[in-house]
């Protein structure tokens, strides 16, 4: 039996959180999970279709493995491969189109069809997606990151005209709330400090009663485990009780909320659940509440009939808003998009030019916020060491730097942060530091 698989993870989180699972699940199966780019004998893409750079990215992927890797059978899985099936299943070497609903049984699919290995043709393997809770069997050790992803949902029921999610992934749906700490139990045993709560609309989690601030404060008693973050999250699910832990318990400082517009036309063209004056207020309310807090956003730049005006709008609003950082998106058709219809495209050269003008403006947002940590003392959770430096994380997403000839891996520092070196604040260690780095499994 071929035995050795390499993996790679376009999009979200959530990808990256089955990834690591399915990496788990193969070497259950007796795979030897190698590197992307070393000879493989199957490699698994897990596909992303929020955008077209997303589709394009999957060709340009499939290429590469067949220059690399020509007698690689390739599995194409995931949202892309939900709604594009038939175009996946052409490309050179692909043996597997597998979506959603049966992507993390893939080992088992591979396992089920070595009789008919012979047949050079693509299995395409999409059924329809239940809407029902749903389990994870096995626990999503990332052997790359020393923080883990844990998802808790899955699904949408918002459909944004701009977004064919709900179409790749689903209705929304919730984990089982007991599931959920089985694997964050196994996590942390493994040496992950922090984990990331994952979902497409996390806000959204609802188990008989239990809510998203019900697993926050079952996983705020998991010994060991010193830091909860909240992945991007809709503005109209976040529960204000959410803000008040911030601080007071393992979550960190930290939110990321998609805005797509600073324009109510385009909002509500958009289909989005609520006005600019609201968004404010929350983002507002919110950093009052919690010192230090890191918001972040994203903003779509060019959706049909974005004039001028809108655009304008945008740009001044987002000036105004006190937000830490934000991501600039290019719209684009999607397969499934209600927006695909819309009328008023906008030219690429006029997208171009107005998400420049954006992601200069996000730079600034971010250094203002990182000026304003310096000669603070914050908590750094330590990945690597790059260029001599060791880098992490702060509770509040920033990056830092620190020199240090220990192993700092895994660990949680405190760090005094002394000045900004690009897109990171270098700073020194506390005086006091002991024990080494802890190996994940």
């Amino acid at each position: 039996m071929p035995n050795r698989v390499a993996f790679y993870t376009l999009g979200c989180r959530l990808n990256q959180s089955e990834t690591a699972s399915l990496e788990r699940s193969f070497q259950a199966q007796g795979y030897r999970i190698v590197d992307f780019g070393a000879s493989a004998d199957i490699v698994v893409v897990n596909t992303c279709t929020v955008t077209e750079r997303g589709d394009a990215d999957t060709r340009r992927l499939v290429n590469k493995i067949n220059r690399v890797n020509p007698k690689a059978r390739i599995a194409l899985i995931g949202c892309q491969a939900q709604i594009q099936k038939e175009q996946l299943a052409k490309l050179p070497n692909v043996r597997f189109v597998v979506g959603n609903a049966r992507k993390m049984d893939l080992p088992v699919i591979l396992r089920d069809v070595q009789s008919t290995d012979s047949d050079k043709s693509a299995q395409i393997i999409v059924p329809a997606i239940p809407r029902t809770s749903f389990t994870q069997a096995v626990a999503g050790i990332d052997r790359h990151h020393t923080r883990a992803n844990l998802k808790i949902q899955d699904g949408c029921d918002f459909f944004c005209s701009f977004c064919e999610i709900p179409f790749a992934r689903g209705r929304a749906r919730s984990r089982v709330f007991d599931n959920i700490f089985t694997e964050a139990r196994v996590l942390v045993e493994a040496g992950h400090k922090e984990l990331v709560l994952t979902g497409i609309n996390l806000g959204a989690y609802r188990y008989q009663q239990k809510t998203i601030l019900d697993v926050l404060d079952k996983l705020d008693k998991i010994d060991n485990l010193e830091r909860i973050r909240i992945s991007s999250i809709e503005p109209t699910t976040i529960p204000f009780e959410l803000i008040k832990r911030m601080g007071k318990t393992k979550l960190c400082r930290y939110l990321h909320i998609p805005l797509e517009s600073g324009s109510n036309s385009v909002l509500k063209a958009m289909r989005r659940k609520y006005t600019t004056q609201e968004f404010a207020d929350f983002i507002t309310r919110s950093r009052r509440a919690v010192p230090g807090l890191c918001i972040g956003t994203d903003v779509m730049v060019g959706f049909p009939g974005e004039s001028e005006k809108c655009f304008n709008e945008t740009f001044e609003y987002l000036s105004n808003l006190p937000v830490s950082y934000f991501h600039v998106f290019s719209y684009s058709d999607r397969t499934l998009n209600k927006s695909r219809t819309y009328a008023d495209k906008v030219p690429h050269n006029i997208i171009q030019q107005r998400s420049q003008a954006l992601r200069n403006l996000g730079q600034q947002k971010r250094r203002i916020f990182m000026e304003s940590l310096l000669g603070t003392r914050q908590k750094v959770l330590f990945e690597q060491k790059k260029d001599g430096l060791w880098t992490g994380l702060t509770d509040n997403y920033v990056r830092v730097k620190a020199g240090s000839q220990k192993n700092l891996r895994n660990q949680l520092l405190s760090v005094s942060l002394k000045q900004i070196s690009g897109q990171a604040i270098t700073g020194c260690l506390a005086p006091k530091l002991t024990g080494t780095g802890k190996k994940l499994r």
